[in-house]
């Protein structure tokens, strides 16, 4: 008997073929790569933000410690979705 979790993966390789081929050396390399430029990003604009909110805090400025909170999480968001898109291209970049 098969476990769920290979019933599972077998209409996993069944609805994407795709899906589950192998990345060259060069793709992992350049994945590895991106997220390390975009945890860069992520934790630059993570201590700017960070800095602001401590500003907020002691002028005890609730509006605007909110809308700070609010931005960090937009930008968060936003630099993980742009690693996402630039992820995606290396993985559907031909395989040389």
């Amino acid at each position: 008997m098969k476990s769920a979790y290979e019933l599972a993966m077998e209409r996993l390789a069944k609805s994407d073929p795709a899906g589950g081929s192998a990345l060259s050396p060069e793709q992992k390399a350049r994945l590895a790569e991106i997220d390390r430029r975009y945890q860069g990003k992520l934790a630059e604009r993570e201590i700017f933000l960070k800095q602001q909110l401590e500003k907020a805090l002691t002028d005890q400025n609730a509006e605007e410690f909110e809308k700070i909170k609010k931005q960090m999480t937009g930008e968060r968001a936003r630099i993980e979705e742009e690693r996402e898109d630039e992820k995606e291209k290396v993985r559907k970049a031909p395989q040389r």
